[in-house]
């Protein structure tokens, strides 16, 4: 009987210190692959990409998502576009600026934060202080709803020609970090996905309106650059006429609300975003682009209700104007840089 305690009691031993050093391996393997450099993957078109950032306030509008009542209606805008370097080598921007990074390990504490990427190590292909690309006189626009989080995808738009622009609006995107050093969280209030059923739904409508008012806001906002830009850059540089939106998850549908709203809108593409209200029924008048990721054969009612909604869509347009793509092997988040990070 002793001898076989004795046994149990060194069998347990070994078995705890295996555990800890399979711990102890598993925090180092984290803790190097924290701090590993990345870079995002280099844009595929044949111009250099800027990035600016711009702070736009509309006082005649309050924000209604805001804690406070009376608050004005205040965004942030990150603009990517063709560019030719000033200093050589040129200087590249930080991923994510310093106040966005620190808010954003903040809210990482213990292994969370461990389990994600140190920001500080990921480089982008935006230059800092670059001028527009004289090649062509102005660039068509594209009004991308989402946040740095999609850079890759901006700065390879930008460098096949195009000026990509993303909105994020205080008080409704979990983080907006101000250039003047602002921080404003949005509140879970805010987030559909804390939701279920019929209020999941009447929040993501009310959400997708106000993301359809903020793009029109952002292109008046982009017309008085055009006009005249303080800085010089994008004066006379931006084709309004060619104005496209596309949008992931629900800013898909909230780009989808913008073009059934805005005769500005020329084109709009969906990525992998469930519609919503009452474009369902109504549709789009401009082209459509689904473009989603591998759903295979889902038929749960969620799935089949979202599939007829957007058939419900795509059967007002006429062949020539309507598009609906799915990437084989991709899932919901391929399509941001979380993708690589």
């Amino acid at each position: 009987m002793r001898r076989l305690l004795k046994k149990t009691l060194l069998v347990l031993a070994t078995l705890a210190t295996l555990g800890v050093l399979a711990i102890a391996v598993l925090y180092v393997f984290l803790r190097l692959e924290h701090n590993t450099p990345l870079e995002l993957p280099r844009p595929t078109g044949p111009f250099a990409v800027g990035r600016a950032t711009y702070t736009w306030r509309d006082p005649s509008q309050t924000e209604a998502f805001a804690a406070t009542p009376g608050t004005k209606r205040e965004f942030l805008a990150w603009i990517w576009y063709p560019a030719v370097p000033r200093h050589s080598p040129p200087v590249p921007e930080d991923y994510l600026p310093v106040s966005l990074r620190t808010a954003i390990e903040h809210q990482r504490v213990g292994l969370i934060n461990l389990l994600t990427r140190d920001f500080s190590r990921v480089r982008s292909h935006s230059i800092r202080d670059a001028d527009v690309s004289p090649k062509d006189r102005s660039y068509p626009v594209v009004v991308m709803i989402g946040s740095v989080a999609f850079t890759t995808l901006a700065e390879d738009l930008a460098s096949h020609g195009y000026i990509v622009v993303s909105v994020e609006a205080a008080y409704r995107n979990s983080i907006v970090a101000f250039p003047d050093g602002r921080v404003i969280h949005g509140s879970q209030e805010n987030n559909p996905e804390t939701l279920a059923g019929k209020e999941k739904e009447q929040l993501a409508i009310k959400l997708q309106n106000a993301a359809s008012a903020d793009i029109g806001l952002a292109l008046d906002q982009l017309a008085r650059l055009n006009a005249s830009d303080p800085s010089g850059k994008f004066t006379g540089r931006l084709d309004l006429n060619r104005v496209g939106v596309f949008g992931h998850s629900l800013g898909g549908a909230m780009a989808l609300q913008f073009c059934h709203d805005d005769p500005r809108c020329g084109a709009v593409v969906d990525l992998d975003g469930a519609p919503h209200g009452i474009v369902i029924n109504e549709g789009v008048p401009h082209p459509v682009m689904f473009l989603l990721s591998d759903h295979g054969s889902d038929a749960d009612p969620d799935s089949l209700k979202i599939k007829a909604n957007v058939r419900s869509i795509l059967d007002r347009l006429p062949s020539d104007k309507k598009l609906q793509i799915a990437i084989l092997g991709a899932n919901h988040f391929s399509f941001s840089d979380d993708a690589v990070l």
